[in-house]
């Protein structure tokens, strides 16, 4: 599972579908998927590290250095350090070693040798895990090109560049046009139609007479759409009068085109009580949120591996429009009853 020169990148990406209201005809509508550092991933985890074991996927692969290690890309002040850690746990249970290390520690004390295999403070590295390099604002000059160094490495990365681009809303955009999924599954009808019917609207805000349109549209109904920047975690999309504002603005600019238009789920309100930090507990009319964990392994443009490893719900008040756990709106939820 850890060789440095056979998989490519290996990821567990996230898809999270919202739970309708009852006459949404057409199963749970998916508004995003993310590549990027998903959070509260540690069970899913367990249960994909358990499958490879009983499965024996590690006699299938060649011969792994053992002493190679994960290198986990971790931010200056991390307040998700809880749930890396249990990842870690897991880990270093079956005797596969982490070391936390900074974009700027990669830069100093990265290197490649002329295999390309990546080494840090010396030590070999097989995986390349980001829970850092998400957002523009993570990046200057000396993050790019540690970026880049470990890009160009055979280490596994998770996730590598393309894979974490493929997770960007304009590309989910552009997977909703009609064409795309055909051409991406060939001869596939039942599963095109079954894919699509999971997609809510999203429109492109490209320059030119279809972004004109869109944006004609949320303007004369903003209560219909939300707007989507190209950013990962939660407190970024614009809905009513705040994405009102941002189009007026941003109508006759090229800055559009970095967002796009998504129709609003309006899922069904339920009551729940939610305890949060600082919050009394009460019952309040709630939405949830869930998320499927999936482990993505492919070698160039092979297939290795595609399935699913466990879930994750987000229950919130629908006073609030955006956030998740980690911004203290959401709360960890249980799709099953107690």
């Amino acid at each position: 599972m850890f060789s440095v020169s056979w998989v490519r990148p290996k990821k567990l990406p996230r898809s999270s579908p919202i739970i309708p209201a009852r006459d949404w005809p057409w199963g749970l509508p998916k508004p995003g998927s993310s590549t990027a550092q998903p959070s509260k991933g540690e069970k899913a985890a367990e249960e994909s590290c358990f499958r490879f074991s009983i499965h024996g996927a590690a006699t299938s692969l060649p011969d792994i250095i053992r002493e190679a290690l994960v290198l986990l890309i971790a931010q200056e002040k991390e307040r998700n350090i809880f749930d890396q850690r249990a990842i870690e746990n897991e880990l270093l249970a079956r005797n596969i070693h982490v070391i936390r290390r900074r974009f700027e520690d990669v830069s100093e004390k990265g290197s490649l040798d002329q295999d390309r295999k990546l080494f840090v403070d010396g030590q070999e590295i097989a995986v390349v895990y980001f829970r850092d390099g998400y957002m523009p604002s993570q990046y200057n000059l000396q993050n790019w090109g540690a970026r880049l160094l470990l890009e160009r490495s055979c280490a596994v990365k998770c996730p590598d560049i393309a894979t974490q681009l493929a997770g960007t809303k304009k590309v989910q955009q552009e997977l909703s046009r009609v064409g795309v999924l055909e051409a991406l599954l060939p001869g596939q009808p039942e599963a095109v139609a079954r894919l699509r019917a999971t997609f809510a609207g999203l429109y492109s805000l490209d320059m030119g007479g279809e972004g004109d349109q869109a944006i004609a549209e949320a303007l004369a109904a903003p209560s219909r759409f939300v707007l989507k920047p190209q950013r990962e975690g939660g407190g970024n999309n614009l809905y009513g009068e705040e994405m009102t504002q941002a189009l007026e603005r941003l109508k006759d600019s090229d800055e559009r085109a970095s967002y796009i238009l998504m129709e609003k789920i309006e899922p069904e309100p339920f009551g729940n009580c939610l305890l949060r930090p600082g919050s009394p507990v009460r019952v309040s009319q709630c939405i949830s949120e869930l998320g499927i964990f999936g482990v993505y392994v492919r070698q160039g443009k092979t297939l290795v591996m595609n399935r699913h490893v466990g879930h994750l719900l987000r229950t919130k008040a629908t006073e609030h429009a955006d956030g998740g756990v980690a911004a203290g709106v959401a709360v960890l939820d249980n799709p099953y009853p107690a």
